[in-house]
């Protein structure tokens, strides 16, 4: 990747590693142009560059993890959609409204060669794209978009492919005059009757009830660097402490990278990301996913409808379940 490029998406904690990038560039130019073998050296300065970019990737922060969810060239819903399906054919609105929510995607896909419904929130890449995507925060008409093709999906015995990135619903004044909590509490009710096989996956960022709202599903996946929050870091930080600046303090209180998840019993698969992230490697990131999908949704066909049900309830049924044990006293 070009440097220049590389400036305008660096990471905070990915500076030393740039900087190293940076010097192996410099002394391949330097070389080639004096024509000096110098190719030991930059194989030790490259295997340095390795071993940097695995020890920062293997011990990032939850706030770090936060950044790399948010990154804006990390692979969004349709770009799996369309890296994923054989065939694939969005449809749009709500059958209510009259109008169609960009922030909510969805379609009939072909996903290796049995049709599915795939849907999920949807960020822009940049500034002009995530205020036609509203950031990716779905109106009321969004959910129920999702619910409406959760219904066909459901009729025509269609298993559920969900991919959950957005920060949040859309807070706004329209939002709750229309119906906001009500569009994503039925849709957490109506998802727990449905039939079909559904398999919800954290692409990126999981935000309270906006992603709820297209959640509730058999299995539960996320990529490695997402994460899956009740509130935003910054947004706890400012109901709690009154100051966004300590989010830090909050991302680290919340428990909300893949792993704090899996060791709660919340997250089902945990999907590996390419190093770097998911936006180092597309194609990789890409073929993990759709690998997971496979193994996930073919343990799920075996069981019945009622069984499929079933898990679902008790799957949700235990979150947040907890014992406490009693210490006596040492004197």
């Amino acid at each position: 990747m070009p440097t220049t490029q590389r400036k305008t998406i660096l990471l905070d904690f990915e500076k030393p590693l740039v900087e190293l990038e940076e010097r192996i560039d410099q002394i391949r130019n330097l070389a080639e142009d004096n024509e000096v073998d110098v190719s030991a050296q930059l194989r030790q300065l490259e295997t340095r560059a390795d071993q940097l970019r695995q020890e920062i990737f293997a011990s990032l922060t939850p706030a770090q993890r936060l950044q790399v969810a948010r990154h804006p060239r990390r692979p969004s819903t349709l770009d799996y959609i369309q890296a994923i399906s054989d065939e694939w054919i969005e449809l749009h609105g709500d059958r209510g409204s009259g109008k169609d929510d960009p922030a909510l995607v969805g379609g009939i896909a072909r996903f290796e060669g049995r049709p599915v419904v795939m849907l999920g929130n949807q960020k822009g890449r940049d500034t002009k794209d995530n205020v036609a995507r509203n950031f990716g925060m779905a109106s009321p008409g969004g959910y129920r978009k999702a619910m409406r093709l959760m219904q066909h999906a459901n009729r025509f015995n269609m298993p559920i492919f969900t991919f959950i990135d957005t920060p949040g619903a859309f807070p706004g004044y329209e939002a709750e005059e229309l119906g906001q909590g009500e569009a994503i509490a039925y849709n957490l009710r109506e998802m727990f009757a449905l039939d079909v096989p559904i398999i919800c996956t954290v692409i990126g960022e999981g935000g309270s009830g906006g992603a709820l709202g297209i959640g509730v599903g058999d299995r539960l996946m996320m990529l490695e660097h997402s994460v899956y929050t009740v509130a935003s870091p910054e947004a706890c930080a400012a109901i709690l402490w009154k100051d966004a600046g300590r989010a830090a303090e909050a991302a680290e209180a919340l428990k909300i990278t893949a792993l704090d998840l899996m060791n709660l019993g919340i997250l089902d698969v945990l999907l590996p990301e390419p190093l770097g992230g998911a936006h180092a490697d597309p194609v990789k990131a890409t073929e993990i996913l759709r690998e997971a999908l496979r193994d996930n949704l073919e343990s799920l066909l075996v069981l019945s409808p009622a069984e499929r049900r079933e898990l679902r309830y008790q799957k949700f049924r235990q979150v947040g379940v907890f014992a406490e044990t009693a210490h006596a006293n040492v004197v």
